[in-house]
């Protein structure tokens, strides 16, 4: 593992964003969804999320989630994702969402 300071840490903008709207993406490789969120200040972005195994499309919307959102676009399939989705694989692989324990403002910093 690679030591990183302080100030590399704070380079990556990981901000706190209310999800808005999720659809399918049948255009992936990978089972995943189009999520829509609020980051606040940052605005209204969109990404892809390989999440299917652990949520429904009913699940998501409301939830507080942790994003990247200073990587640049990146194009998936015919989709361009904004912001990268935070999570941790399970045993299996599969993505478990990073969270917010309690309710912060949308585009909160996580510090």
């Amino acid at each position: 593992m690679e030591t990183i300071t302080w100030h590399d840490f704070e380079k990556v903008e990981l901000h706190a964003g209310t999800i808005l709207e999720v659809a399918d993406f049948p255009g992936a490789r990978k089972p995943a969804y189009k999520i829509k969120a609020d980051f606040g200040p940052f605005g209204i972005k969109w990404s892809s999320a390989q999440i299917t195994k652990h949520y429904t499309k009913e699940q998501l919307p409301g939830r507080q989630i942790l994003g990247v959102i200073n990587f640049p676009k990146k194009q998936i399939a015919n989709f361009m994702s904004e912001f990268l989705v935070t999570g941790f694989a399970d045993e299996n692989g599969d993505i478990v969402l990073a969270a917010v324990e309690k309710t912060v403002p949308n585009g909160s910093k996580l510090v």
